[in-house]
């Protein structure tokens, strides 16, 4: 399959917020864009998930609100625009759709303008502040930034630099989606489960929501 060319239309207007965490305070990037992937078909969860609520927030407001935390910049990869305007967030669609999470970092990754993003998906309601912040200080000159547990990698709570685009592309004309498959090509460093529990002993940060028993009646996540 071969690549378009650089076509990606901004479908929305920029908007910020100034959040701040408990620690890392008034730590915010300028150098890394965060990058929220809400192309999913929530066929598992029956209709949309992303806005779905959890105590009157949806979970998609719930990764906003993080990610405006850490990030000067934060976009919105998504092929149903419509559903997210009242965010207020740049927005993109997939270059190429079909590929699932591939094709949002490729997306992701031609749209930036800043040299890495930090990637998330919409339905991850538990994202650790102080973990991700962590993770863009220890970015140094990898091309990826992983959290790793066991041998179980977050590749959707990640850091992704602009050079891992043609190793993608080529990734993506071989016919080949998934992401590890491209990590031989770059420079990899791996957060381990130590780093990554002194932030989050129960790693919280990686759940996310597949179907709608996985929120318990009272709004509190199992």
């Amino acid at each position: 399959m071969s690549i378009p060319p650089h076509d990606l239309t901004e479908i929305s207007h920029p908007f910020a917020c100034s959040g701040k965490g408990s620690d890392y305070k008034g730590y915010r990037s300028a150098d890394i864009t965060g990058v929220i992937l809400a192309g999913g078909e929530s066929l598992r969860y029956g209709r949309n998930k992303a806005l779905v609520e959890i105590d009157g927030i949806t979970l998609i407001e719930r990764v906003v609100r993080v990610m405006q935390s850490v990030f000067h910049d934060v976009i919105l990869i998504t092929n149903t625009p419509d559903k997210y305007v009242y965010l207020k967030l740049p927005m993109y669609q997939d270059l190429i759709t079909g590929l699932g999470p591939l094709g949002g970092i490729l997306t992701g990754l031609t749209a930036i303008s800043s040299d890495a993003a930090f990637f998330a998906a919409c339905d991850m309601p538990l994202l650790n502040r102080e973990l991700i912040c962590y993770m863009v200080e220890n970015r140094e000159d990898f091309d990826v930034i992983v959290p790793r547990v066991s041998k179980k990698r977050e590749a959707l709570h990640a850091i992704y630099s602009r050079a891992c685009l043609p190793a993608i592309r080529s990734l993506i004309d071989s016919h080949e989606y998934q992401i590890f498959r491209f990590f031989p090509q770059v420079s990899v460093r791996y957060i381990e489960e130590s780093e990554l529990r002194s932030f989050d002993p129960e790693l919280k940060c990686f759940f996310n929501i597949n179907r709608p028993e996985d929120i318990i009646p009272d709004g509190i996540i199992k």
